[in-house]
């Protein structure tokens, strides 16, 4: 989430200890320099970051170029160490709104908890999805229901459909994982246990088709578990969604909530895509549909803004937010190895088709790729497919990264965020690629 706009805007060659007084009900929005990090920690009062509490008198590190808020709902006292882009306080936020939302939700899991022993209909907790154009606040807006269920010791399931950024891995992926802790103000989401999907393009337009099976398929492995655990469905899903919301892409957002069953659709920051979906649900009795504002300190990024975003995120699954992590370089034969490719090819030879139809494309067609030098500086994913027909029904194990490619001796260089053996010998190709800094 980016901030904009100021009041007693700070520069970046201030650099001391100081302190900011909040008052109720008012946020401090800071963008860390480019170049260092900043510690805050809360003196008095009580507030937090996107839902998760600060705990008083505790330093937190946050690293160059993060954007946050820390709001206060009753007034606290911030002490910041070190050099910030900017940082100003307003006192004009949707947060009431918000939380508004939040108890509704927490209403509809009691009763949905309440319920589990003797209506399996009535059992469903809340499936939200947080709708809205790009850069309108819909991963912050998700990370405070998350963490905010979380504090009232519930278990949701965090879904994130935005292939171009990506708040639990890297871009181009779609991902589910549970929240059992409110998130954390600077990791962010947890990745112990996450179920990815490798699409491998940072926008839809790429492959449509692909984009809505590994949709599908996440969305029938998380129907299954919910099935078999009662907590977890009463819980409920909180999903976030890409910005593409015209188009090819609204008819994908549909599809995501009738795929996800979404009982409950927050459209933040724009009148026309509420009423479309408004009107839609006037079909789907059993789907709420809410408008809510968008921060005032959300601001639009250019496309080499995102791009770079898409490639601090990258960096940070192999290095880790402030370069704790150790990544592996690893060689390995090309025979050791099989890369393949989701979409392309024909779907059928020209002697199958009747007279002077021409072959199409199969866009779920799985195509082996070979192995030479138009595959270095790309991010590959990790099958946990035992054989390629299972590629595109099968999420990943991780991701690795090429870094040298010797044709003449026929080995590869990757680096992998272990040491060890990778978990499959199967790997998917996309469009990602990254130029390490």
């Amino acid at each position: 989430m980016s901030y904009g706009g100021a009041t007693a805007m700070t520069g970046s060659a201030s650099s001391s200890i100081r302190q900011v007084k909040l008052e109720m009900e008012s946020e401090l929005r800071i963008e860390v320099g480019h170049d260092s990090a900043l510690r805050l920690r809360l003196l008095n009062g009580s507030a937090e970051i996107f839902g998760s509490e600060l705990a008083p008198g505790i330093w937190l590190s946050f690293p160059s170029r993060l954007k946050f808020a820390v709001f206060t709902w009753y007034g606290a006292t911030i002490e910041m160490d070190g050099s910030t882009e900017t940082d100003y306080t307003a006192d004009e936020t949707p947060m009431v709104s918000y939380v508004n939302v939040h108890a509704v939700l927490d209403g509809r899991r009691s009763r949905a908890k309440a319920s589990s022993s003797t209506d399996s209909d009535a059992s469903q907790g809340p499936r939200v999805m947080v709708v809205g154009p790009t850069d309108s606040g819909k991963s912050t807006l998700s990370r405070m229901l998350l963490s905010w269920a979380a504090k009232q010791g519930w278990k949701p399931t965090f879904v994130d459909l935005d292939i171009g950024q990506g708040s639990i891995t890297i871009p181009g992926s779609i991902a589910a994982t549970p929240i059992e802790l409110p998130i954390d103000p600077v990791e962010g989401v947890p990745l112990e246990i996450p179920l990815v999907y490798f699409y491998g393009h940072t926008t839809p337009s790429n492959n449509v088709d692909l984009y809505k099976a590994l949709v599908n398929e996440l969305a029938q492995v998380l129907e299954n578990q919910f099935a078999r655990n009662a907590e977890s469905q009463a819980a409920g899903t909180v999903i976030n969604t890409m910005g593409w919301i015209e188009g090819t892409g609204y008819e994908l957002l549909l599809h995501a909530i009738d795929t996800f069953k979404a009982n409950v659709v927050l459209v933040l920051g724009q009148e026309k895509l509420f009423s479309m979906l408004r009107s839609v649900a006037k079909n789907k009795p059993n789907v709420d549909v809410v408008k809510l504002q968008k921060s005032g300190g959300v601001v639009s990024r250019n496309a080499k803004v995102r791009q770079k975003a898409r490639s601090y995120r990258i960096r940070e699954y192999f290095y880790g937010l402030t370069n704790d992590l150790s990544p592996h370089s690893n060689i390995a034969n090309f025979s050791d190895l099989f890369v393949y490719r989701i979409g392309g090819g024909p779907q059928a030879p020209r002697s199958a088709l009747p007279i002077g139809a021409d072959p199409v494309a199969n866009p779920l067609r799985v195509t082996p790729v070979n192995i030479d030098s138009n595959l270095l500086h790309t991010v590959l994913a990790v099958s946990y497919a035992k054989e390629p027909d299972q590629i595109l029904s099968s999420n990943v194990a991780g991701f690795i990264y090429i870094t040298e490619i010797d044709i003449q001796r026929k080995v590869i260089t990757y680096l992998a965020p272990s040491a060890g053996e990778l978990p499959s010998k199967y790997l998917i190709v996309g469009t990602i690629t990254w130029l390490e800094t």
